[in-house]
């Protein structure tokens, strides 16, 4: 069962779900907006076209991105990929489910990110893993209402919560290595 306004505002007011920062602008008619938060992570060009990223390999994945933090303006070159975060901290029970998808309005103008999935348990900022698709930069700014987050409850209490790398991160996080 997917989660109303009604039902979101009852869970957060119950402490049942839990965003920090919270502003009811947030809360749609059956979901959560996220707004971006002021870092990006860009691939780092520097280490050459010949370069194999190996993702089990700590050292390639330490070199994979350059982190900026603090920005005023976030801007994604044509056809790269970035990965951007969240300001809103989220507590997920162990009973619900996020499904976290790119706004529409930012599709057309041709980004692109892979459904993200938040598990009941979670808890953190989440990472967003963004391509651009056009052939021009494309300039955001902090704050923007960017992702919608979709609620779901399951039928039963999960026995195992989500316990992974991602845990209470904060901000971008790279990619774990795969193992």
């Amino acid at each position: 069962m997917i989660l109303s306004d009604f039902d979101l505002i009852n869970m957060i007011r119950d402490k049942r779900l839990v965003i920090k920062p919270f502003n009811k602008e947030i809360i749609r008619e059956n979901g959560v907006d996220l707004r971006l938060d002021d870092e990006i992570a860009l691939h780092n060009l520097n280490i050459g076209d010949n370069f194999i990223i190996d993702p089990s390999n700590e050292e390639h994945i330490k070199k994979e991105y350059i982190i900026e933090r603090n920005k005023k303006e976030l801007i994604i070159p044509p056809y790269q990929q970035v990965l951007l975060s969240t300001i809103e901290y989220i507590k997920m029970p162990d009973n619900l489910v996020g499904f976290v998808e790119l706004r529409s309005t930012w599709a057309r103008h041709g980004l692109i990110m892979p459904p993200t999935i938040t598990d009941a348990g979670f808890e953190g900022t989440i990472t967003l893993e963004v391509f651009n698709g056009s052939p021009y930069k494309i300039k955001l700014e902090p704050k923007l209402r960017f992702a919608h987050v979709i609620f779901e409850i399951t039928l039963n209490r999960v026995k195992n919560s989500y316990k992974g790398s991602y845990l209470g991160q904060r901000g971008i996080h790279i990619p774990k290595i795969i193992k």
